[in-house]
């Protein structure tokens, strides 16, 4: 394709415009399925900036484990909105016979996408620079993506898929204790776990799915009884007792949350779908009692839940502001651990912790963690005497954007050109995920308008509905140059 890039060398020149040029901004799920839906239009040339080698698998697939399984059923995780039978076939195809309601793990799933990439590749208008941007500036009517090569890339539309934001630093860890070595704030940046110790005491704080995740990782057997085994990575192998077979941990790990609540697990099929009546209501008390209603009178509650994240969004956004805020106080959380749950082989292998005594759950309230002069850190629970961790892993998963918005984010968050949306959950956008002129949003930094911006499913329909807005929005204007 005909590159929309120029570089920088000593005085800028003035770059080159292409009418029709979108540039999308982060290379994991969120941006990958924005090219597939922008490539349909034959009017469109793209350019994904992303420093990875395999735009595709993001944070979410790219740094899983064998023992880390998707969390939803395949049968939903097509990435064509039109063939909800591709990722099914894709799998077939490379010898592994998937059932729609299987639990894939996410490494392969993470396979799927760059596969996905490479085959939007091929259309020759799709462009992977491998950069990192660090600026969008407004130019002309259109922006200039700045990115850490030293290039600037014009883009009439600019598609902020970032992911999600960096996680925050939970209250009462002292700047201290956050800088001592001891403390993992971000478990997913590249070999976070690696030193952590196997015969000394850990704690997990937060009790979501990332907390599960590194948990396992945690738990996991380093070697097994004979050399090469394959299955030493498989959740709830039943050779770990046996001889030489050494596990991954050998003191037990503490794990943390306010409530002390896991994730519930799926059934191992799942429930027939029922056809739930909500009222739109501004109130969330009539929601409630739908729900419960509806549990009361026999309906599976794993079914009454997928009904009601069918118009989550809808529901969410017809609820007046106070409504949302009584949700967040009171609701959120148990919201999340039946929306958000466990595939059932991993819930199986957080039995087995907890049963053996490696992993134990508790709630509790952190009111400070401190550097301990003989290393580790001493940590602080409500009501109780300081006990010593080597190491304390930060499980509480990503903050809000506008809390940590990153150096990219944090900039136009400044320059006024993105805004924070409702409750500071995430940022401001219409229902298209316009935040602005020409820049748009995908994915977890729309949380806010939208309850349910996080999934496969959600993501993937905002890509087709920020496709259309962008190819309208194309139509309503005529191409300039400046």
């Amino acid at each position: 394709m005909t590159s929309t890039v120029i570089r920088r060398t000593g005085t800028a020149s003035e770059p080159a415009t292409h009418a029709g040029t979108v540039v999308i901004i982060g290379g994991g799920a969120s941006g990958v399925l924005a090219a597939c839906a922008l490539i349909r239009c034959p009017d469109h040339r793209i350019v994904l900036i992303e420093p990875g080698a395999t735009p595709g698998p993001g944070v979410a697939y790219g740094t899983a484990r064998p023992w880390h399984l998707l969390n939803s059923r395949a049968a939903a995780m097509s990435a064509d909105p039109g063939d909800p039978q591709h990722l099914l076939r894709w799998s077939h195809a490379r010898g592994l016979p998937l059932d729609p309601a299987d639990f894939l793990p996410r490494a392969h799933y993470g396979a799927y996408l760059a596969d996905r990439f490479t085959h939007a590749l091929g259309s020759g208008r799709l462009d992977h620079r491998r950069a990192t941007a660090t600026a969008v500036r407004p130019y002309g009517d259109g922006h200039l993506v700045l990115d850490d090569t030293g290039a600037a890339t014009y883009a009439d539309h600019v598609v902020l898929a970032l992911g999600n934001p960096p996680p925050h630093r939970p209250a009462g860890i002292s700047d201290a204790a956050s800088d001592s070595g001891a403390y993992i704030g971000d478990p997913w940046a590249p070999g976070a776990l690696d030193a952590v110790p196997r015969d000394q005491p850990v704690l997990l704080l937060g009790a979501g799915l990332t907390a599960i995740d590194v948990a396992l990782t945690l738990s996991e057997r380093e070697r097994a009884s004979e050399p090469g085994c394959e299955r030493a990575s498989e959740p709830g192998c039943e050779r770990a007792s046996e001889p030489g077979c050494e596990r991954g941990r050998r003191t037990p790990l503490d794990l943390i949350s306010r409530r002390g609540l896991l994730p519930l697990a799926h059934p191992d099929r799942p429930p027939a779908p029922i056809d739930l009546d909500l009222p739109a209501s501004r109130d969330l008390a009539p929601l409630l009692r739908a729900v419960r209603a509806a549990v009361a009178a026999g309906a599976d509650w794993t079914a009454v839940v997928d009904a009601v994240r069918c118009r989550a969004d809808d529901l969410w956004t017809g609820l007046d502001h106070a409504a949302q805020d009584r949700f967040l106080r009171h609701c959120q959380r148990l919201w999340e651990i039946h929306r958000h749950r466990m595939a059932p082989a991993v819930a199986a292998r957080v039995d087995r912790l907890r049963r053996d005594g490696d992993l134990r759950v508790r709630a509790g309230r952190i009111s400070s963690v401190e550097p301990d002069p003989a290393g580790g850190l001493t940590v602080t629970i409500n009501g109780e005497t300081p006990r010593w961790y080597a190491t304390v892993v930060a499980c509480t998963g990503p903050a809000p954007a506008p809390v940590t918005p990153g150096p990219l984010l944090g900039v136009l968050l400044d320059e006024g050109l993105l805004r924070p949306g409702p409750h500071r959950l995430g940022l401001d956008a219409d229902e298209d995920g316009r935040a602005g002129p020409g820049l748009w949003l995908i994915g977890p930094l729309r949380r806010g308008h939208l309850w349910e911006t996080t999934a496969i499913p959600e993501i993937r329909r905002q890509a087709d509905q920020l496709a259309t807005a962008v190819n309208a929005s194309r139509a309503r204007s005529a191409p300039t140059t400046v």
